[in-house]
């Protein structure tokens, strides 16, 4: 697995400190978006040249370890512990 640390990081004077690869502006979570919406991993290169490869990798690892120490929750689940 590609240490994610090497390609992310979070910054407050970018993005709201939203995780985004180094030394872009381009957030974790936007490109996850068009992930999600339907584009190819290629789609994704073509259109952000900036990004290799190692950093979709990253990402993917950056989302599991997320996943994995439970920062990450289903949206329902989310809702019911902010009540």
């Amino acid at each position: 697995m590609v240490n994610w640390k090497e390609y992310i990081e979070s910054n407050a004077a970018v993005a709201s400190g939203k995780p985004c690869f180094k030394g872009t502006r381009i957030s974790v979570e936007f490109i996850l978006e068009r992930l999600a919406d339907g584009w190819s991993e290629a789609e994704v290169l073509e259109n952000y040249p900036v990004l290799k490869k190692e950093h979709l990798q990253a990402l993917f690892g950056y989302t599991y370890i997320c996943m994995k120490d439970g920062l990450l929750f289903a949206a329902e689940d989310a809702k019911t512990r902010r009540a």
